[in-house]
């Protein structure tokens, strides 16, 4: 399993486009993929859980995955989610 926290860096997170990014990246990978939020945890390969997240830009979140591809995922998904201009 592979955790991770880091803060959000997309502007206008709450436009339907970067969630469904993040819901597309995470649905390529075998492992099981959550993002938490306050106390809120999410299937990130469900576009109605990341939606009902209300993840803001600047929002510390935690991101972990378990599964044989594990680490490939949280670095892409931490990858998106914190380079985005």
């Amino acid at each position: 399993m592979v955790t991770k926290n880091f803060t959000v860096k997309l502007p206008n997170y709450a436009e339907a486009r970067p969630v469904a990014v993040v819901v597309q990246i995470a649905s390529k990978y075998d492992s099981r993929i959550f993002l938490e939020s306050g106390t809120k945890k999410v299937n990130a390969k469900s576009i109605m859980g990341m939606m009902s997240l209300g993840i803001c830009n600047d929002e510390e979140i935690t991101v972990t995955a378990d599964g044989n591809d594990e680490a490939d995922a949280v670095t892409e998904i931490v990858g998106y989610m914190t380079s985005i201009n």
